[in-house]
């Protein structure tokens, strides 16, 4: 495994992976729905992607067999797994359980 990508989702902020490939036409609908998420959750989340062609050892280390796949990892730790598509409202709803927003206090 990369150790920079060892590296990320070790923090203690949450981190999204999307595994995907340049072929799959189904990722190709995952960018939208997840830069609304991001817009919903700011700096409380990390979101990065990951090609499945490129990063092959990566996708073997998770055992993500389909793509795309989304992955939530909270310190090291798998949280959730999504393989196949998602809705905004679903995704939003989980990582609600896992994740707490920071509001900035005035």
């Amino acid at each position: 495994m990369s150790k920079h990508f060892k590296r990320i989702i070790e923090s203690d902020r949450p981190v999204l992976v999307n595994f995907h490939a340049d072929w799959c036409e189904p990722c190709k609908q995952i960018p939208p729905i997840l830069k609304k998420v991001k817009n919903n959750f700011k700096e409380s989340i990390r979101i990065i992607k990951v090609n499945v062609d490129q990063n092959p050892f990566i996708a073997s280390d998770y055992r993500v067999k389909q793509i795309p796949t989304i992955i939530l990892f909270k310190k090291g730790n798998v949280k959730w797994v999504s393989d196949g598509m998602i809705s905004q409202s679903e995704l939003t709803s989980i990582l609600e359980q896992h994740v707490n927003k920071r509001v900035a206090s005035s």
